[in-house]
């Protein structure tokens, strides 16, 4: 899935979705990093993936607590 889409998913959500879907990668994330220090690892990029939307969650969730989610415009890279 692209990041515009994964954004644009997240920002459709409520919440509660993103309360539960926070909790679920931090245990993902947690597992990982635990099965990486045993053994290696089938898909090591993935956690770079977790910690990128646990960051993209955790910033949605501040910003509807500020009251800036309508206000603040999506970055472009150029």
């Amino acid at each position: 899935m692209k990041i515009r889409d994964r954004r644009k998913e997240l920002r459709e959500k409520q919440p509660n979705e993103l309360q539960f879907d926070l909790k679920a990668l931090q245990k993902e994330l947690f597992d990982l990093r635990f099965k990486s220090s045993a053994e290696a690892l089938s898909n090591p990029s993935r956690i770079r993936a977790i910690r990128r939307d646990v960051a993209r969650i955790r910033t949605l969730i501040r910003q509807r607590e500020a009251g800036q989610a309508a206000s603040v415009p999506a970055p472009t890279r150029k």
